[in-house]
């Protein structure tokens, strides 16, 4: 399945969420109002900052809940090899926190994660029962080191860092067309 084909997918299975949003993939013309949101819950200390140049890069990997026009909540599947993505930029609006966007999002991520073939899907992360809620399991940084090498080698926390790791397993898509076309890159 190519990268247009799991975000097309996505834009159509996915619709109405149960409180009035629906889901949809990102594109390089939501990188403002992603990067606004990103940037709105830095104060609260458990997001890192995002460039906006590099979020419109990799736009297609946002998964975005969109209410009344407006990006509500967003989150980017992102690869960190061939066998592990990472749940990156998990973010919901205040105004619409407690109604179940997050874990919408994460399912989505999940699914398509397993359709690109990964193997694990990580999330680093200072509230990790929302995870472990979804079927994650705390694992020792150590366990992620495509990780360590991708981000934390030069993130200003990494000797004190607060956040815990949370990992999945993933079931292996079923292929029935022949081979698929992983989201990497």
């Amino acid at each position: 399945m190519s990268v247009g084909a799991v975000a097309h997918s996505i834009a159509t299975r996915s619709g109405e969420t149960g409180e009035g949003a629906s889901l949809r993939a990102g594109s390089p013309i939501d990188a403002a109002a992603i990067h606004a949101l990103i940037v709105e819950h830095l104060a609260e200390g458990r997001l890192l900052p995002r460039d906006r140049n590099e979020i419109a890069m990799h736009a297609h990997r946002f998964v975005l809940a969109i209410r009344d026009g407006r990006v509500m909540a967003c989150a980017e599947l992102a690869p960190l090899s061939r066998y592990v993505a990472e749940v990156r930029s998990l973010v919901v609006h205040q105004n619409a926190r407690g109604l179940g966007l997050g874990s919408e999002l994460v399912t989505e991520l999940v699914d398509r994660a397993t359709a690109g073939g990964f193997e694990k899907l990580c999330a680093f992360t200072h509230a990790p029962s929302f995870f472990v809620r979804r079927d994650f399991s705390i694992v020792p940084h150590v366990w992620l080191p495509e990780k360590i090498v991708t981000d934390c080698h030069a993130c200003p926390h990494s000797r004190q860092c607060g956040q815990y790791a949370v990992m999945r397993e993933l079931r292996r898509a079923r292929r029935t067309h022949g081979p698929q076309v992983a989201l990497h890159g």
